[in-house]
């Protein structure tokens, strides 16, 4: 059986971190799932599986490709039910989409306006001429005004998270004893935030902060085979 996730790197194809990419990568390990890890550079993503997908994570799970980390979620749970459940029945997949929700509109614009800057400092050349071009227009002004508002963002972090340290008072994931899918949402947004900046930018006695590193801590560590930048 060949299983192969294709992710997403920069100059260091050893340091995939794409937020969307470690959602995927969470989920076939609580999946217990085999797979290789293909990480590629933003302009190579066109070449994977013959023009296949503009975007990553894409799962060729022998022979059938999968793209988008929810839809991959999906289909884990739908193609292997005997294995570990990813979200726990309806209601689980209901909580994770606003979980997804919460992450991209919340914490993932918050994120992008911390790290951009490092981001484009540890890809290539001509990955940084793609991704000045379409990050400056997502964004509305150039890297380096975003960048110098970074403290500031910094600052206001933590409080983007209140909804989840409050929540973390009574469960220690927020699958409840356990985690699901929807922690490896919020996991794999930090993890971009900790392989990109260095950091998560939160107390090391923030329920958070625990939560995360409890995270790092499943599947035999896989979170922590890459290091902070």
């Amino acid at each position: 059986m060949n299983r192969v996730l294709y992710s997403l790197c920069g100059s260091n194809p050893a340091r995939p971190f794409s937020p969307h990419c470690w959602k995927v990568v969470m989920a076939l390990e609580h999946k217990g799932l085999a797979f290789e890890e293909m990480p590629r550079a933003f302009t190579a993503i066109p070449e994977i599986e013959g023009g296949a997908t503009a975007t990553v994570p894409l799962l060729n799970d022998n022979g059938r490709l999968v793209k988008d980390s929810f839809d991959i979620a999906l289909y884990l749970d739908e193609t292997y039910p005997d294995r570990p459940t990813l979200f726990g029945g309806e209601g689980g997949k209901a909580m994770a989409r606003f979980v997804e929700s919460y992450s991209l509109t919340v914490l993932h614009s918050a994120i992008t306006r911390i790290a951009v800057k490092n981001i484009h400092d540890i890809i290539d050349h001509d990955d940084q001429v793609y991704f000045r071009k379409s990050r400056e227009a997502r964004l509305g002004m150039p890297l380096e005004e975003v960048a110098a508002a970074r403290d500031e963002e910094i600052s206001a972090f933590p409080a983007k998270l209140q909804p989840l340290r409050q929540m973390l008072k009574v469960q220690p994931f927020i699958g409840g004893d356990g985690p699901l899918f929807a922690d490896y949402i919020v996991f794999g947004a930090l993890q971009w935030l900790r392989i990109t900046s260095g950091s998560t930018h939160l107390e090391a006695d923030d329920p958070v902060s625990l939560w995360f590193e409890r995270c790092l801590d499943l599947h035999q560590g896989r979170g922590r085979s890459v290091t902070a930048a």
